[in-house]
This record gives structure tokens, sequence and C-alpha cells, in this order.
């Protein structure tokens, strides 16, 4: 699929070279640092040297005070406390740190956790949960990663007589569920600084307000930061500002002292290395989301709440065993969806895809919206039935507000929530094909052709001899990488191949590239670009072309070295290729 290469505007030269002279830092990195508004020395120093005095105050965010106070009554009178949350990792984590918080602040009986069935209650919070609480005693509800938009679920409650604390990180709707507490930054008269928490980060505020009320070692807390750091990368939320301080150190407990349920997912997963955020997307996370989407998501707080070993090898073991299934599962029905574009007449020339099929299995098809998106690039929308209703996720493209236009069908909607580039959706299955010609109507009125096309960002344009050991280390330092702080991806203009490049992997599919730049600086530089051994012949004809890549490590043999990671290759047929050949006339 062709990509769009969009190189980000340059701050000013002049401001590029003031902040590179003020900190004694290469321009490249200075550029990075203005792109990310970072643009003093203070920022600078806060920004390379994150520390966990820069948190925020939780009782900035509105109800903090009611919610402590609450939850103050109920260990005091020795209230039974159920803590209740969404099946997938940040629902799972957000729990398991609640729990693992509160179970040394009350009678450890008074304390349990819920998390609603995938397949009989579905997201959100569930009148079956509430029955639970009202027939076992319960008289608070912590809800977390969800709850915002539950306003008849929270009434229902109240009639039984139970208090319920929301922490949310979602949109909330016109009316705010009346509950004790509603602790959410989306909320319209919520003043807290930072807008993108988790809903385990909430929490994490939550019991920080609590411990900073109790003058509480903050030592004790900041031991639950590898669960939220887990929770931060699965749920793609931006890592910046506060998200990244909590990251930053949430990455370094999960490196030098997680905990045991963490700690034997790892080994699990056969990280042998120093973890970073795409070990917790790729390897950990989905393990974790395994348990929730093929049998319950109770498997995954018991490890992330785990504090004995065998009980913890014997849990992790089967959470491998349902991601093994998840991945079978997510391949087959992917190849089944993609099929069925293909072969169709009328879905390759529509601006979405919607697809309904009632025997896929519920579990995977937010994976399967996010192939597809990858696949047709396009807002994506997969539904299956459940409980007589079809119930689905939904995925965007960048740029496009994906809530926005499925509330623009609400009418024929049951329920729905979610974020700008991703949601979950109910409706009767009487109202799918409308729903379907409502949905690409919007999008196809909302959305431009721009945002049809696969976008690359790029940070900057280098040669290849700026490429050094130093500006890779400095690179690293804006680490932790991800939404709204990518790893940095650079461009080099007319490039041509170099002796040693060649096609490897087991089916020859990855680009192993060597190639110079027209500076002669450089003797070579090496890169490689997975899936794109197709570009062999074209790259080795001689013509010259245009590559963008991010940075990596590279050790072999005992050899360390800095390679590209190509992200694309573009290439030119005219500039230095027409000069090229004009010099072999003459």
């Amino acid at each position: 699929m062709k990509k769009r290469w969009v190189i980000n505007t340059p701050p000013e030269t002049n401001k590029i070279q003031e902040l590179a002279h003020k900190i004694n830092c290469n321009p490249i990195i200075a550029n990075l640092l203005l792109q990310r508004g970072i643009n003093s020395p203070e920022v600078a120093q806060a920004f390379f040297y994150p520390s966990l005095n820069m948190l925020h105050d939780p009782f900035l965010m509105q109800d903090m005070d009611k919610a402590v106070d609450r939850l103050d009554k109920a260990i005091a009178r020795e209230e039974k406390v159920m803590i209740y949350g969404d099946y997938d990792v940040d629902g799972t984590t957000a729990v398991a740190l609640l729990y693992k918080y509160l179970k040394n602040k009350c009678n450890k009986n008074n304390l349990e956790y819920y998390i609603p069935d995938r397949y009989t209650e579905g997201y959100g919070v569930s009148v079956k949960g509430i029955d639970y609480a009202a027939e076992n005693g319960f008289s608070l509800i912590i809800v977390t990663d969800c709850g915002v938009k539950a306003v008849e679920k929270v009434r229902y409650a109240k009639e039984k007589g139970i208090d319920i604390i929301i922490c949310d990180h979602h949109t909330p709707g016109e009316i705010l569920p009346d509950a004790v507490a509603v602790l959410d930054p989306q909320r319209a008269d919520c003043q807290y600084p930072y807008k993108w928490l988790s809903g385990c980060g909430v929490s994490f505020k939550l019991v920080q307000a609590h411990s900073i009320k109790h003058n509480l070692p903050m030592s004790e807390l900041y031991r639950l930061l590898d669960l939220l750091c887990v929770s931060i990368a699965s749920d793609i939320v931006p890592i910046t500002g506060e998200n990244r301080i909590l990251a930053y150190f949430g990455l370094q407990q999960l490196n030098e002292k997680p905990s045991l349920g963490l700690k034997t997912i790892i080994e699990v997963s056969g990280i042998d290395k120093e973890i970073t955020i795409n070990d917790i997307v790729f390897r950990i996370g989905p393990r974790i989301n395994a348990a929730g989407r093929v049998e319950s998501g109770n498997k995954a707080v018991a490890l992330l709440t785990a504090d004995e070993k065998l009980s913890a090898n014997d849990i992790a073991s089967a959470i491998n065993i349902f991601n093994d299934k998840r991945k079978k599962l997510d391949h087959d029905i992917t190849e089944e969806a993609i099929a069925h574009i293909l072969h169709s007449e009328i879905e390759p020339s529509k601006k979405t895809t919607v697809l309904f099929n009632p025997r896929w299995h519920k579990g995977v098809i937010g994976i399967v919206a996010s192939r597809l998106t990858e696949s047709f690039y396009r807002p994506t929308i997969v539904l299956t039935e459940s409980n007589g209703m079809a119930t689905g996720s939904a995925r965007s493209v960048e740029g496009f507000d994906l809530y926005y236009a499925i509330s623009q069908c609400s009418e024929l909607l049951e329920n729905y929530g979610g974020h700008k580039y991703a949601a979950g959706l109910t409706l009767r299955l009487e109202n799918i094909e409308l729903f379907k010609e409502k949905f690409e109507q919007i999008v196809r009125e909302t959305i431009n052709e721009e945002m049809l096309t696969p976008q690359i960002n790029i940070d900057a344009q280098l040669k290849l001899s700026d490429i050094t050991p130093e500006l890779y280390d400095m690179l690293q330092k804006f680490a932790p990488f991800g939404p709204n702080n990518s790893i940095p991806v650079f461009m080099t203009e007319n490039v041509v191949n170099f002796i040693g490049t060649r096609r490897v992997g087991r089916n020859h599919e990855h680009l192993k590239l060597v190639v110079v730049d027209d500076t002669r600086v450089c003797k070579d530089r090496s890169g490689i670009g997975f899936n794109m051994g197709y570009l062999y012949d074209e790259v080795n004809s001689g013509k010259y072309f245009d590559i963008c890549y991010s940075l990596q490590e590279n050790e072999f043999m005992g050899k360390t070295d800095i390679q590209m990671i190509l992200k694309d290759i573009r290439f030119n047929t005219s500039g230095k290729e027409n000069e090229r050949n004009e010099e072999s006339k003459a």
C-alpha cells in the first residue's frame, strides 16, 4: 500500500541553534525537542530526567475528596468492598492495583474483585454484577476502566443500597451517573491538568490520594507502578506528561523487581532482555488480554495478584495456552474477513469496513478490526452475535474521529463508548444494515482522502554521516516511546545500493539493505526492511531512492552496530538519477 510521507515542519533555525547551545546538544536533538514542545533547558531537564515528584496532586481531580472519604468510611466500618473492572489489560491491571493496595488497608475477607464475563455480561457495569454484590452483602463497589456512562446501572445499584465510586477515563455522556464519586479527567468540569490517563492510571490517582491523606509511605504505592506501566502501554494512551513519568518508573520496576504475577508472564513470554514498551504491547499485554478474550478476565487478575509461585506458574501456563488459541482465532477470522472484502463487488469502493458474522469469536474481534484497518486503511467495525444482539469493536485511521461518527448513528445503537480511535458498540440484529449505511454516509461526508492513505510522520532529514553512536545515545533519552512520543523517524534522500544488499528471512521476504548517500562522508550504512524483499530488484538496479527509518542498535557476532529500521522506500526517477545518467553519457 502506498504511504504518504509527511515531514514535520521544523522549528526556526535560530530557535534550534539557541536550544542546542543552551543544553549543549546536537541540533538534531534540539529540533526533536522543540517539535515535542520542549523549548527551555528546564523543560528539557524534566523530560530527560523524570521524577515522581512531578506527579500532579490527585485532589485536583473532580470528586477525589468524596471518593477518599467514602473509601475511608468503608474501611472504618468494615464494609464489604467489591472492585469491579473491565476484562481487558487496562481493566484487569486496574483491579489488581486497587486490590493489592486495599488488601493491606482493610479486612481481606471484606474485599473481592469482579470481572464481568465478556460473553454473558458484555462490556461495562452489569446487572448480574450488581445483583451478585447485593446478594453477598457488598455496600461499596469501586468501578474501574468503565462506568462513566452507566447511568441506569448506577441507579439500579443505589436502589439495592450499594454506593459506587467510578474510576474511568472514557468520554462521558451528557449525563453523569449519580455515583458517590465519578473520577474521570475527561469530565467537562474536571480541572485535572492531565487528561489522558489510562483507567488504571485513574485508579492509581485514587490510591495516591488515599496515601497522601493518611501520610502513608509512597514507596508502597510505587511498587504498583509495574501494573500501571503495563496498562499505559497496552491501552495505547499518549506517553506524554504524567503518563510518561509513570511509564518511565513503571518500566524500571518491571525490569528490576516486578511483582510475582508479571514476572511469571515475562518468563512464559520468553523475554530475556531489558523490557520496553513494545515488549508490553506485543508480548506481555496480549497474554493478559487472552484470559478475558478466551475464558475469563478473573484468571488475569488472579495471576496479577498472586503471591505464591506455584499458583502463579499454573495460571501463567493456562494463560499462555489461551494466548495460543487467541492467535489462531485471530488469524482464521482475519483471513476470512479479508477474503470476504476482496471478493465483494461493493466493499472495495467503500470508505468504511463494517462486517458482521454471528460465528466469529467475540474475544478477538477487536484484534481483527485492528488488522483490517491496517490492511485496508479505513474506519473499521467488526461485529458478531452475543446474547441475541450484534456487538463489536471499531478502529479508526489517523486523524479521523471514529467516536464522533459512531455517535451520529446513536439512534440505531443500544450502547456505545470509547475514544477517537477505538470504540465498542452494541445494536439490534435488525439494525445492522441500516447502521452500515448510516455509518458509511457519515464517514464519507467527514473523512478526506489524505486520511485514507497511511501516513508516515518524519521528524527530520539526515545525511547518513549524521548517524553516530553519540546521536543514538541521546535518542534513547527520549524513551519510553509511544503515542505522542513516538520513536523518531528520519528521512535520507538520494541513497543508492552498495555492496551487500540481499534478501533475508525464511521466504526471502525481508530486505537487508546497505546504502551510501551523495555526501561521500560515510562509507555505507545498513538497514533492514521487513516484508520489503519484493523491492530487491529495483533497489539493486542502480536507481537512486529516498528512505525513511528509525534507528536501532543491532548486535551480531559480538559486534554492535546502529542499523536503520526501514519504514518505506521511495524511488527517485528524476533529479539524482537523471544527473547520474548525464554523467555516464559524458
